[in-house]
Formats: structure tokens, C-alpha cells, sequence
């Protein structure tokens, strides 16, 4: 059973940082993509940002410069660094994954069970 497990939510100040974590729990190959997205009330579900295998990254207009993504292979965890948080930056935080799979390396995607982050003085 694979299961991605988020952390590192919570509640900030505005101008304050938060690192999210997403581990991905189970007998697995590696993962290929991993992506984090984030839906606040009464929105839609956006990408805010995604690595690939290769370590090429992209965000959204809206967090560029402020949030970075990374990766932990050995550890298979995926990372988001949030800085200069922001009111509007409050969601609940997902995060999304491609997995490759023993014994035949299928990949498959997955969702963590997100994590609220609220940035509110």
C-alpha cells in the first residue's frame, strides 16, 4: 500500500515561512513527478508547483520567486519551501505524485491527504 504523507502545515504571519514535506510511505521504485497543488474556499484546485525526474521545475505566476520545490530521492520526499507568505497564499496543500511501482515500474499517480496552511496576523 503507497500512501503520500504531508507535513509542515499550519498557521504563519504574513511575511513568514513555511517548509511543507510530502513522503511517499511503501515498496516503490522511485518517484517521476511530483507536484504540489493548493485550493482555497470557494476555488478551484491550482498548480503552484511541480519537478520533474530531471529536477526541472515550474510555478505559478503568483509564487515565483517566493516558494521553491525540491526533492529528496534517497528519501523519496518532495518539498515545498514557501516564503513571504501572504493572506491569499491560505489553502489546504496537496500534494501529487507519479510513482513507479515493483515489480514492473508502472507509475502511478497519488494524492496526500493535504494540509491547511493559514497566513493570517
Amino acid at each position: 500500500q503507497v500512501q503520500l504523507v504531508e507535513s509542515g502545515g499550519g498557521l504563519v504571519q504574513p511575511g513568514g515561512s513555511l517548509k511543507l514535506s510530502c513522503a511517499a510511505a511503501g515498496s516503490i521504485f522511485g518517484i517521476d513527478y511530483m507536484g504540489w497543488y493548493r485550493q482555497a474556499p470557494g476555488k478551484q484546485r491550482e498548480l503552484v508547483a511541480a519537478i520533474n525526474s530531471e529536477n526541472s521545475t515550474n510555478y505559478a505566476d503568483s509564487v515565483k520567486g517566493r516558494f521553491s520545490i525540491s526533492r529528496d530521492n534517497a528519501k523519496n520526499t518532495g518539498y515545498l519551501q514557501m516564503t513571504s507568505l501572504k493572506p491569499e497564499d491560505t489553502a489546504v496543500y496537496h500534494c501529487n505524485a507519479a510513482i513507479k511501482l515493483p515489480p514492473a515500474g508502472l507509475i502511478y499517480s497519488y494524492w496526500g491527504q493535504g494540509t491547511q496552511v493559514t497566513v493570517s496576523s
